[in-house]
């Protein structure tokens, strides 16, 4: 089925007359970055099978009336599932009697506001060994030779533009790059300064929503989600390479249709499921079956033990 982001299906289901579903899938997006550039697939049941390309074939040169001798690469099958997410939300009949239905729709908008922010940490951070109830994040799949070293300071050093290069470099077809608020701030004060050498590397364009985005070597900068009291996206509290859990990370991404992407059935869903029987209040329940594709891995790189310091050279 057709990949498509988040505010194209939300486009879709509008002009199919699903106001409700279009407004929260586009709530979604506008409440994480990495949500909107993201695109997601449709499949058929639970879980899709791909094959994932591991060593290519040999190639050689041969005499004159010689054969070559013949040899295949690895293809890997793989499998990724669906994972539940979602949430239900009561309001009291005595909030809608004397406030309206209005205060309903604002509940649903701040269970999709939190949703979006549990996937996009799941996204990063989800590790099915430790919670078999969401899928394998960034962290859990970038490894082996897709995962750099920033440095070997005790509690983390300063972030290597060298390194970020290097980043960059081992990802196949690199479309964004993730940090956390504080290392996009360095970028702002690195493009201001006229020694740090940054400057011209630097740009600030708009995102979908018209909102000011910064980019690193025409790459888009995304944080995440707007900042709330209950977490952080990429916090300092990673571990360094000793000193304890003082780091951070910078992920660099191909995110496309082709490439790293969502995968859903049937699409989000919000259902009004009326007022309950037991108790005098009306429930809405948000859900997205949700995972997570990863067809190379070439596609996804980390680059880790990165301190809260200033830009290095």
């Amino acid at each position: 089925m057709t990949a498509m982001t988040l505010l194209e299906a939300a486009k879709e289901a509008a002009g199919q007359g699903d106001t409700v579903k279009a407004g929260v899938m586009a709530m979604y997006a506008e409440r994480s970055d990495i949500l909107a550039a993201m695109t997601f697939e449709g499949i058929m049941g639970g879980a899709v099978k791909f094959t994932q390309e591991g060593d290519l074939p040999t190639t050689a040169f041969r005499k004159i009336n010689e054969g070559f001798t013949p040899n295949n690469g690895s293809l890997n099958p793989q499998v990724e599932s669906l994972f539940a997410a979602g949430g239900d939300l009561d309001v009291d009949t005595f909030i809608l009697d004397t406030q309206g239905e209005g205060v309903r729709a604002r509940h649903v908008g701040m269970k999709s506001k939190a949703l979006a922010v549990g996937i996009t940490d799941a996204i990063l951070k989800g590790d099915n060994s430790t919670d078999p109830s969401q899928f394998d994040g960034f962290q859990k799949r970038a490894t082996g030779g897709q995962l750099i070293d920033n440095g070997t300071t005790s509690g983390g050093a300063a972030l290597s533009l060298k390194k970020l290069d290097e980043l960059i470099d081992s990802v196949d077809g690199p479309t964004h790059l993730i940090m956390n608020r504080a290392m996009r701030r360095k970028f702002q004060a690195a493009m201001r300064s006229s020694t740090s050498g940054v400057g011209s590397n630097v740009m600030l364009t708009t995102d979908p929503f018209g909102k000011p985005q910064l980019s690193y070597n025409n790459l888009p900068i995304l944080v995440g989600y707007p900042q709330n009291k209950n977490t952080r996206i990429l916090p300092f509290t990673e571990a360094a390479y000793s000193g304890g859990a003082t780091a951070s990370s910078i992920y660099c991404v191909n995110f496309g249709a082709d490439a790293v992407r969502g995968i859903n059935n049937p699409g989000m869903q919000v259902r009004d499921l009326g007022e309950l029987q037991d108790t005098p209040a009306k429930r809405t329940r948000v859900t997205w079956n949700v995972g997570l594709l990863v067809p190379s891995e070439f596609y996804l790189a980390r680059l880790r033990y990165i301190g809260d310091l200033d830009i290095a050279a």
